[in-house]
């Protein structure tokens, strides 16, 4: 049984978020800065452009892990870790992306990659080879969103009985939807809308985490909010009101977050904690909140330039992702930001990648 939420209960909802007490906040945390280990090419049009990434692991040998970059007025890039480009495809203006591995397709278990493509006001889908490491599409034909302007755009794996979703939103109206990834035979995959609400107001950023259930939407001009991922209502909610509650877990206070709020991403640690970062993109930095304590605010950090290896620091980031798991070169994971001003020297968007022991030395974080 599917559940949809109606506009008359946000402010409801919203007025519950604004009784639940803030989080207890760290008293040393502050500022710190940063210095990027890489950056991607900058990307072929000028202004706007470069905009989210994700990050697929090859298991299989490491070294060639590959960076999936949108290009909002064309389309997609494949870098490898070095931010060279393996593969460019010219599919759209695509906006946001995400994947997930380990869906079973044809009897083959693939990587699915799903990208809002603003061209079409579609969902476009892509599996990765693992011998190429390239992309190539097994959408199931047009995939529609029902949007007027398909915006922000996450993935999420269910825990509870093996589904794999995308979530994604109209840019103007803070509607979402959620859809089911299905099998549609001949190698190809469609999507099937499992629920829809509304977050209020603008909203791009937003985040699965596939082991609490739990999905981050940033609401750009209010701040971050939790909701469940799961579509369905399970034995444990009874009742409307508990399947629908959602709450507001960090405010825009100018202190950890200045509007907007743009890019979430989740960094779990080896102790199986988590820290949600986000994008606060009016201050140009990016802020840290600990998921296991209330999303207490444990510090802020800025990338900032490193002219000696001749890579500048990022601003005015959308898109940015983190990622625990250990790649050559990077034990503890990374980090990485779309870059608004790209600069040393003064040239189109890109994308800017950190070792996470930078960040994690800077705010004193536990591995």
């Amino acid at each position: 049984m599917n559940r949809f939420t109606t506009s008359g209960m946000i402010s409801c909802l919203a007025l519950l978020a604004a009784c639940t007490p803030p989080a207890e906040e760290n008293p040393s945390a502050g500022l710190v800065s940063v210095t990027a280990n890489m950056e991607t090419p900058a990307v072929e049009t000028n202004g706007d452009a470069a905009d989210d990434m994700a990050i697929w692991i090859n298991t299989a040998d490491p070294e060639k892990s590959r960076i999936i970059g949108t290009q909002k007025k064309s389309g997609l890039y494949v870098y490898d870790l070095d931010g060279n480009i393996i593969q460019y495809l010219p599919d759209g203006r695509m906006n946001n992306v995400d994947l997930r591995d380990g869906f079973d397709l044809a009897g083959k278990t693939v990587t699915i990659v799903a990208s809002t493509n603003r061209t079409d006001n579609s969902i476009s889908l892509y599996a990765i080879n693992p011998e190429t490491t390239e992309l190539h599409n097994v959408a199931d034909g047009l995939q529609a969103t029902g949007f007027e302007d398909p915006y922000g755009l996450c993935m999420y794996h269910s825990s509870v009985d093996g589904s794999f979703y995308v979530f994604a939103n109209d840019k103007d109206f803070g509607d979402y939807k959620q859809w089911r990834l299905v099998p549609a035979g001949d190698g190809k995959v469609k999507l099937e809308v499992v629920r829809t609400f509304t977050v209020g107001g603008q909203t791009e950023g937003c985040v699965a985490d596939d082991k609490t259930g739990e999905l981050y939407i940033g609401e750009e001009n209010v701040g971050i909010w939790k909701y469940h991922a799961e579509p369905v209502v399970t034995e444990a909610e009874e009742d409307e009101e508990d399947y629908l509650y959602r709450k507001l877990i960090r405010r825009i206070d100018n202190k950890s977050l200045t509007a907007d709020v743009e890019g979430l991403a989740l960094y779990h640690t080896r102790e199986g904690k988590g820290y949600l970062i986000a994008s606060s993109q009016g201050n140009n930095t990016y802020a840290l909140f600990d998921r296991d304590n209330d999303y207490g605010y444990v510090g802020s950090f800025q990338v900032i330039d490193d002219r000696e290896a001749g890579i500048d620091g990022s601003q005015e980031t959308d898109g940015l992702e983190a990622l625990s798991t250990p790649l050559p070169g990077y034990p503890l994971g990374v980090f990485m930001a779309q870059d608004g001003f790209n600069t040393l020297p003064e040239e189109n968007q890109n994308f800017k990648l950190v070792d996470w022991r930078r960040i994690a030395e800077a705010l004193k974080l536990r591995p």
